[in-house]
């Protein structure tokens, strides 16, 4: 038993891996206690100021193909601009705002689902995952969506019955966003109405860990 224990071959301690380089090349040196932690607020609303600015523009788009399908389908066109008219009320609410909402469920769903990141929160190394860790899949990401826009438009009712106007519906749903982040300034964890909602959080990446955009796109479609 001895000449058998002595014949084995003597451990090795394990290769040090070798540096992470930045992409300048000069290798960039991780912090051993830095770790992902909760975004701050005021960074989670820059990050959807930078996206609203593309999500806008989707809509934009949306709502002009919509607009003139609506229009050659449902009105009588004229060559005088006495003759122009509105698109029925029922073209606009059960075709025009289904697929205003389809459209920002699609653009944030499909970043979430593929690395956890929109085109803003990757400037800012935020990165949404369910309370495991793991990528949203389309059910959390539309949850996480209902949650967000639950704030805003229970405010947006309050500023109707209040005001009437739309300008103060929409003032008041544009504070209804805004009170989602001052949340975080109330809770323990510095946690979001839709975090907690939707059992995900937003998390502010270290920034070696941090993966970019397109990799996690062709990591996520390799798995």
């Amino acid at each position: 038993m001895s000449k058998s224990l002595s014949k084995r071959p003597p451990k090795t301690a394990p290769k040090p891996s070798a540096p992470k380089s930045s992409s300048s090349g000069a290798p960039v040196q991780q912090d051993p206690n830095e770790a992902p932690s909760i975004a701050k607020p005021l960074t989670r609303v820059v990050a959807i100021l930078y996206d609203g600015m593309l999500i806008l523009a989707l809509l934009f788009l949306v709502g002009t193909v919509l607009t003139v399908i609506g229009t050659l389908l449902t009105m009588e066109t004229g060559t005088e601009s006495s003759q122009a008219q509105s698109l029925p009320t029922w073209y606009q609410n059960l075709v025009m705002t289904p697929a205003f909402v389809l459209t920002l469920v699609a653009f944030y769903g499909i970043f979430w689902r593929r690395g956890g990141q929109t085109l803003g929160m990757q400037t800012w190394r935020l990165k949404t995952v369910n309370n495991a860790g793991h990528l949203l899949t389309w059910g959390q990401s539309f949850k996480r969506i209902l949650a967000a826009c639950l704030m805003p438009l229970l405010f947006g009712v309050i500023g109707s019955l209040i005001g009437g106007s739309r300008t103060i519906m929409l003032t008041s749903a544009f504070l209804g966003l805004i009170f989602n982040y001052v949340f975080c300034l109330f809770n323990r964890r510095g946690l979001a109405v839709q975090d907690m909602l939707s059992n995900s959080i937003t998390l502010k990446m270290p920034k070696v860990a941090h993966e970019g955009l397109w990799r996690g796109f062709k990591n996520r479609k390799k798995n």
